[in-house]
């Protein structure tokens, strides 16, 4: 006998859910509704296992079907059904979960957490995609009859008894005329393969199972090799290198967590790298965009990350309200720093090896975590122009002695760029000095860092004045010009360059150091990396133009040739000076080229 009634909606709990404004994404309709099956076959499975169904399991799996020119999609599973009692109850009484109460009824006999459903609103998702759904199913307890539920997405149902042998459940999606891309097959396969590729029970789709129900950050560390995270790597990016190395999350207290992080080799393009962290929950896929799970600075990381305690109707203001997910990140950031340490104690040549690729990571968490900083202050490497890694303290003691300032202050030298800078490099290592290599994109923002964390130090890029003003001793130079000749000098430069954007000085340095030396100054060029590299209020920097500081080498044989020189042969030997200046800091170019080189002739021919 036919039973007709309406559905009863509890209006406390419900918000839009019935045909577009369930989700966002219609594709979820998939999702939800073999998620909701493999809680029926789980709830099957469970009730076995503490011996309350006591019959034969079979081969537990969920079908998925699609029949094009029925113009419908069959799920299908074996779990444990209902009856046309618990259909009224779990169905017709939106927002009220079966499985939520199935987890309170069950929760002494444990792995309550298997349940993936818990709002009792995933079911509805298929409206958004059919214009009528119908339940055929029988439960697993003996003695009671099948039953098909039939609705067209108005709150009028109808209900009768059925013809189904077998415990379990299909629901049958009639697909909207609006919705036809959902009954072809590739279609069907894309979006399994995006949300069910780890669900907990088989899921079978055109005669294979597409699955992997026991993926390996659901088993314990002990229990794998190294070659199984890599294999796994490999299922997750098929197309990608071998990671550097990973680590294996699982916590159970004060929430619950389970997954693996891997440290990928970076690649230029940083924004192809980010996205690549999956969340899950209850090994159902959820998202990629997981910015309010994962510290910013490890979004580079690549993996999996499932807690039970995400819904599957995850939103942005739910992330970032969450306090599940503040601990998780707490817990993601600590579990990242220990790893590295551990790495960087055990095998200090393995972790230097890594550190090309893993630094811009563990710069930018210093930059951004305080704790990640106390953490990473004793790991963090800094590598000179030798090739030699040190740590903080390392380094600071084996620069203390010669490079101290006469105010005390530690000066750390450094170069964004080895081959340009390479004549200030020089020049600094002919004094003794060590160089540091400072080359990432995030380097100008970790310098500003480690001057406000290290006391009585400072870093000068080699480039940003003479070498005798980066260390600044108690020693004076002696000029073996008069201040008349320095003063006519100056000038004879000053004509010679014709830029008011360039500074000229002229200082008594080494005979054997350049005899000019174009510098832009640390503050301003600080500022303009700042600025280069997105630094908030310094984008004013980047439209200002450049000053820099012309030094004349008041010592050097060539300024003294020319203060000698005929008048008209003065300022021509001046520029050439400078533009041999320019040509050593990559600043010549077009028309001053041209005539450098010209003029470069002309001197050589007569000689």
């Amino acid at each position: 006998m036919e039973e007709r009634g309406n559905i009863s909606i509890h209006t406390e709990n419900i918000f839009p859910i019935i045909k577009k404004f369930l989700y966002s994404d219609h594709e979820i309709f998939l999702r939800e509704l073999v998620s909701n099956a493999v809680d029926a076959t789980q709830k099957m499975k469970r009730l076995s296992s503490i011996g309350e169904y006591k019959g034969d399991l079979g081969e537990l799996k969920v079908v998925v079907k699609v029949d094009k020119d029925a113009r419908t999609i069959t799920i299908s599973d074996n779990g444990i059904g209902m009856t046309a009692e618990e259909i009224k109850k779990y169905i017709n009484q939106i927002a009220f979960s079966g499985a939520a109460e199935f987890v309170e009824r069950y929760k002494d006999a444990g792995e309550q957490n298997q349940i993936i459903g818990q709002f009792g609103l995933g079911f509805y998702s298929a409206f958004m995609v059919a214009d009528r759904v119908e339940i055929v199913t029988k439960s697993y307890k003996d003695e009671t009859e099948s039953a098909h539920w039939t609705c067209d997405g108005s709150t009028e149902f109808a209900i009768a008894p059925a013809h189904k042998e077998d415990r379990g459940t299909n629901v049958i999606l009639n697909v909207a005329s609006d919705s036809e891309e959902f009954l072809e097959t590739a279609r069907i396969r894309t979006i399994l393969d995006k949300y069910c590729k780890f669900l907990p029970i088989p899921v079978e789709f055109e005669g294979e199972i597409i699955n992997n129900p026991n993926p390996i950050w659901t088993k314990q560390p002990s229990e794998l090799t190294d070659e199984d995270y890599k294999n796994f790597y490999k299922e997750l990016y098929p197309f990608s290198e071998a990671p550097l190395f990973w680590i294996h999350l699982n916590v159970d207290y004060p929430f619950n967590l389970t997954g693996i992080l891997y440290f990928p080799k970076l690649k230029n393009d940083f924004e192809i790298q980010r996205n690549k962290i999956q969340l899950y929950s209850r090994q159902v896929f959820i998202t990629d965009e997981v910015k309010d799970v994962v510290p910013e600075f490890l979004m580079l990381l690549h993996g999996v990350i499932d807690s039970p305690d995400i819904p599957l109707n995850v939103s942005r203001s739910f992330l970032q309200a969450d306090s599940s997910v503040k601990k998780i990140n707490t817990y993601i950031t600590k579990k990242v720093a220990d790893k590295l340490n551990e790495i960087f104690k055990k095998d200090r040549t393995a972790f230097e090896t890594s550190w090309e690729d893993i630094n811009v990571f563990v710069k930018y968490g210093m930059l951004s975590d305080d704790k990640f900083y106390e953490k990473a202050k004793d790991f963090v490497l800094l590598q000179n122009t030798e090739g030699k890694y040190y740590t903080l303290e390392e380094y600071k003691t084996q620069a203390q002695a010669n490079q101290t300032d006469k105010n005390g202050q530690l000066v750390l030298l450094y170069t964004s760029d080895a081959d340009k800078q390479h004549s200030f490099v020089e020049a600094a290592q002919n004094r003794a000095y060590d160089v540091l290599k400072l080359d990432s994109v995030i380097d100008s923002h970790f310098i500003g860092m480690l001057e406000q964390k290290l006391e009585k130090t400072t870093l000068k890029r080699v480039d940003s004045e003479t070498i005798d003003k980066l260390v600044e001793k108690d020693e004076t130079k002696e000029s073996v010009l008069n201040d008349t000749e320095k003063e006519d000098l100056k000038k004879i430069y000053e004509t010679a360059i014709n830029n008011q954007n360039m500074k000229v000085e002229v200082a008594p340095m080494s005979p054997d150091d350049a005899p000019v030396i174009i510098t832009l100054p640390e503050f301003m060029r600080r500022m303009k990396d700042m600025s280069k590299a997105g630094g908030g209020g310094m984008m004013f920097m980047g439209n200002m133009p450049d000053t820099y500081n012309v030094t004349i080498n008041a010592n050097h044989s060539i300024n003294q040739r020319i203060l000698k020189a005929k008048d008209d042969n003065k300022e021509r030997i001046a520029r050439q000076a400078f533009d041999l200046a320019l040509l050593s800091q990559n600043m010549l170019s077009g028309s001053a080229l041209t005539a450098f080189v010209k003029r470069s002739v002309d001197l050589i021919d007569k000689e």
